[in-house]
């Protein structure tokens, strides 16, 4: 059974030190930045969207357990302050180990619950082109492509 929780001090702690890596990798593939610059960047992107840490408003993150195993997080926001009836989903993260059971379609569900249950009636997020295996599941969730961007090395 998937539950989430709100994202304690610790939790949080873990988490942006592993997303912080992890973002700068994903921007890194994506060709966006620069090895040499992608950590400081990627830095610099939490520091801005979340200045209050895990208690930023607007903002929830939320720690997804298995029983009382924790397999990953979810991070969602409200649009802005005129506009609450609009969510994004920022990061969302199943730990490797703990991917391919189904913790991930199962933590979404829940997530949506939660979003709609604080008003929200849309929820927007971002993917990675090479993230293949996320890309499936938000499209077997529901989520419909609404922008692309494509760059050819040349």
């Amino acid at each position: 059974m998937i539950t989430i929780k709100p994202m304690n001090r610790d939790e949080f702690q873990q988490y942006i030190n592993f997303a912080i890596e992890d973002y700068a990798k994903d921007k890194i593939a994506s060709g966006n930045w620069h090895v040499d610059e992608a950590i400081e960047l990627s830095r610099e992107s939490f520091t801005r969207l979340l200045p209050e840490d895990e208690k930023t408003d607007l903002n929830y993150l939320f720690s997804i357990f298995h029983n009382d195993t924790l397999v990953g997080m979810i991070w969602i926001s409200q649009k802005s302050p005129t506009n609450l009836e609009e969510g994004f989903i920022y990061d969302f993260i199943i730990y490797e180990q703990y991917q391919g059971r189904g913790y991930a379609k199962a933590a979404m569900k829940e997530v949506e619950i939660v979003a709609k249950g604080m008003g929200m009636n849309k929820i927007g997020l971002h993917v990675f082109g090479h993230n293949k295996i996320a890309r499936g599941l938000y499209e077997k969730m529901g989520y419909e492509i609404t922008n692309i961007t494509m760059a050819k090395s040349i």
